[in-house]
């Protein structure tokens, strides 16, 4: 596909611009309902401020924390409000359910309204959940909340990045995507981390209380610097209600069966039971989709190879990185018998090997396609898996775990750069919204399937609640994460980008 400029041309009021792969990052774009909207008012010369950028970190960061931090936390959490196994899972689940299930809903609200609106009120309602989650009493307390959290995650994270899309060009919007995709993978492992120091120190309530200072401070900070995005004519009366019902409940059923797969099996009822929904609610959203004069995704968005593939590489490296995670949060803590402070440190030096690999991959990718960065690191990730298979009940950190951590720490760094850089490359300013919820439903949805595969697999060879059970299914999980990760090396090597992304735009050359 060749990357060609366009010259503006209206839309129809019928039907939205259609979000293609054509129009270069930096340059000017379709008018949308009749309002011209530019993606750079100003030239590649003029930089600006990274306070903007810094708010929307900030946020993600607070999202992608929320994914882990409870792991440290869970035996404790469970103690203290005398939760049972399927209660302690739901603290994870309920909040990957309502993120992942609403993240397309969000990224639409987010290109019909106020950016910055939107963003505001899901930066708002994650504060105040946030809040509620550490004075809860009980599980279903503590559950609600949690759902909400990923709700107002659904809200927040697809605003923050048409944010950043809106307001950065060229090398500078090539550098922000580039730390939004470090944050991604670091925000998991750094959970790990935060979660077993707060709850150690301070107790489990305050992983969720402090959200508090940090959203607050984000929330004053952002009412000041991000700009109005509103366009006239704009609004709720152009959201496809139906289509978006359909997929919060698809993608959420899909969430639920899913999540309970490690306490309830496979072949249960419930399990089978919630593909079934998730498969006949997402059916009916593309039959609602195809025949709704303004769908919930454009219909082009699918047509984009860069979005598409970049999605799909997302949701399967990020679905091995919370499935180590998870995976070794139990294996240090159930057969090292490290304390939740010692796990949390056990995973620093995975959290810098990934940073170093965020690096790398900046540098590589001035020179190199992101399709050769991706499936390297991800080809690293599964040498990575096959060291830490390795590990058996006699295991020491420093040598059976350390090397394997590190490895694939770079790798996964590696991975998330060009991914989080080529999603983008090229998607019109007022569609930037939906293409990143696009994108963060593969985040999503590949937590969720992370920890449920892995988990699986390592259950079919032992049970997690013993030494030995443990160490067999750390094995057997992590051999699986190594043919995984070969599979989507292939998937990145073959459908991503062939091409070098261009520092200057932002974008992509040549053909591809």
């Amino acid at each position: 596909m060749s990357i060609t400029r366009h010259s503006p041309r209206p839309a129809s009021p019928q039907e939205p611009t259609a979000v293609t792969g054509h129009a270069p990052a930096s340059h000017a774009v379709g008018h949308d309902d009749g309002h011209a909207v530019m993606e750079t008012a100003e030239g590649e010369g003029h930089r600006r401020s990274w306070t903007v950028l810094a708010v929307a970190l900030a946020a993600q960061i607070l999202v992608v924390l929320d994914i882990s931090v409870v792991n440290t936390a869970l035996p404790t959490i469970g103690k203290s409000l005398r939760l049972g196994s399927g209660d302690l899972a739901w603290l994870v689940t309920a909040y990957l359910v309502m993120s992942g299930g609403g993240l397309l809903l969000g990224g639409r609200l987010s290109d019909l309204l106020s950016r910055r609106r939107v963003f505001l009120t899901g930066l708002s309602l994650f504060t105040g959940a946030s809040l509620v989650s550490g004075f809860a009493t009980g599980a279903g307390q503590i559950i609600a909340a949690r759902a909400a959290q990923g709700m107002s995650a659904a809200l927040m994270t697809p605003a923050a990045l048409g944010l950043v899309m809106g307001t950065y060009s060229g090398a500078q919007r090539r550098k922000a995507l580039a730390l939004w995709g470090a944050v991604g993978s670091l925000g998991v492992a750094g959970g790990v981390l935060v979660g077993g120091a707060l709850t150690t120190w301070f107790g489990w309530q305050t992983i969720f209380w402090i959200n508090v200072p940090i959203g607050t401070v984000a929330f004053l900070v952002a009412c000041k610097v991000l700009p109005e995005t509103g366009r006239a004519g704009s609004g709720l009366s152009q959201l496809d209600l139906p289509g978006a019902a359909a997929a919060l409940g698809g993608l959420g059923s899909l969430m639920f069966a899913l999540g309970g797969t490690q306490t309830a099996g496979w072949w249960s009822a419930r399990t089978i039971g919630g593909l079934v929904a998730s498969a006949v609610l997402l059916c009916a959203f593309r039959v609602i989709e195809r025949r709704s004069p303004r769908p919930l995704v454009p219909p082009h968005t699918w047509k984009i190879p860069t979005l598409v593939s970049s999605t799909t590489v997302m949701l399967g490296v990020t679905g091995l990185l919370v499935g180590a995670v998870f995976l070794t949060s139990i294996f240090v803590q159930g057969v090292l018998g490290f304390s939740a402070m010692r796990a949390g440190l056990a995973f620093l030096p995975f959290a810098f090997a990934i940073t170093a690999g965020t690096v790398v991959a900046r540098h590589l990718l001035e020179h190199l396609a992101p399709r050769i960065v991706a499936a390297t690191g991800l080809v690293m990730t599964a040498g990575a898996a096959l060291l830490l298979a390795q590990a058996t009940g006699t295991a020491h950190y420093a040598a059976d775990l350390l090397p394997g951590l590190v490895l694939l720490g770079i790798g996964v760094g590696m991975v998330f750069v060009p991914v989080s850089i080529s999603a983008m490359a090229g998607i019109p300013a007022q569609h930037s919204g939906v293409a990143g919820g696009f994108l963060m439903t593969g985040h999503e949805v590949g937590a969720a399937l992370g920890v449920a595969v892995l988990s699986a697999m390592a259950t079919s060879a032992g049970s997690l609640t013993s030494a030995a059970g443990i160490a067999q299914g750390y094995s057997r999980g992590f051999t699986g994460a190594a043919a995984i990760a070969v599979g989507f090396a292939v998937i990145a090597y073959v459908r991503m980008p062939r091409t070098a992304i261009s520092a200057s735009s932002g974008g992509m050359h040549g053909h591809h």
